[in-house]
């Protein structure tokens, strides 16, 4: 069995590469993947595979930014901490979702629930995981309910500058300095937002393309994003993801 794991989390990779060559001795793992960037090279000239392994959020982005740019026909089996997310986006469509941390006996079902698929199955799965992929990204949320105080306010995405996450926290801080809690993961939020006007910069930021104000070069290739308000900590965007932004920040808005 010849697979391919995509996953940012370097102690996540190894216990599923761990326990596919337990239950699996014979599995060869072709590669192990942490970026959309390179999942989408690898696949424009990937070997023979017969099942991937993908996070659905990955360093540099959400993992369904892949079937954007490649078309992937190797049945995939995804990988999630976040059990609503997974369970609303794939439960009909996917061969199967492992809840993290993954356990062997939830590897053993999932791959054999790949083995009973015919040709065909796999073929029409894989068209079916494209089509739910590429729904998802079109997907956008103009209003937010937020909580102030004794009041629910409507939060209107335009008036965004970024999110920032701390301690299991998402604040949404306004173009205007006003600033709200707001219940949903980052993750959630980079779905429901416009990717035109909003970049996931790295795992505790997402930034409104309206808020940024300068860019500065960073040590390591990296770069750190200025805002048009005080944010709690420096933004940089890792070097894996400095491409994508500039052409995210440079790039006409529909």
């Amino acid at each position: 069995m010849r697979v391919v794991i995509i996953e940012d989390e370097t102690a996540a990779a190894q216990n599923l590469s761990s326990i596919l060559r337990k239950i699996y001795p014979d599995v060869e793992i072709v590669a192990t993947i942490d970026t959309v960037e390179d999942s989408v090279d690898f696949f424009r000239t990937a070997p023979s595979l017969e099942l991937v392994f993908m996070d659905i959020h990955l360093a540099d982005g959400a993992s369904f930014r892949i079937f954007d740019s490649v078309e992937v026909e190797v049945p995939i089996i995804f990988t999630t901490a976040y059990d609503q997310y997974a369970i609303e986006a794939f439960k009909v469509n996917s061969i199967d979702y492992l809840l993290k941390p993954i356990a062997e006996a939830d590897i053993r079902r999932a791959v054999e629930k790949w083995q009973r698929l015919t040709s065909a199955d796999r073929k029409e799965y894989s068209s079916r995981i494209s089509s739910v992929a590429h729904s998802r990204n079109t997907e956008q949320q103009q209003v937010f309910l937020v909580h102030f105080r004794d009041k629910i306010i409507p939060l209107q995405s335009h008036d965004i500058a970024f999110l920032h996450t701390f301690e299991e926290r998402v604040t949404a801080y306004c173009h205007t300095g006003e600033k709200y809690q707001i219940e949903f993961t980052l993750e959630a939020l980079q779905s429901k937002l416009s990717s035109e006007e909003f970049f996931r910069a790295n795992r505790q930021f997402i930034i409104s393309r309206k808020a940024v104000k300068d860019i500065s070069v960073w040590f390591g290739s990296r770069l750190t994003v200025n805002l048009t308000i005080e944010t709690p900590e420096r933004i940089i965007i890792p070097k894996a993801r400095v491409h994508e932004f500039k052409i995210w920040l440079t790039s006409t808005e529909k």
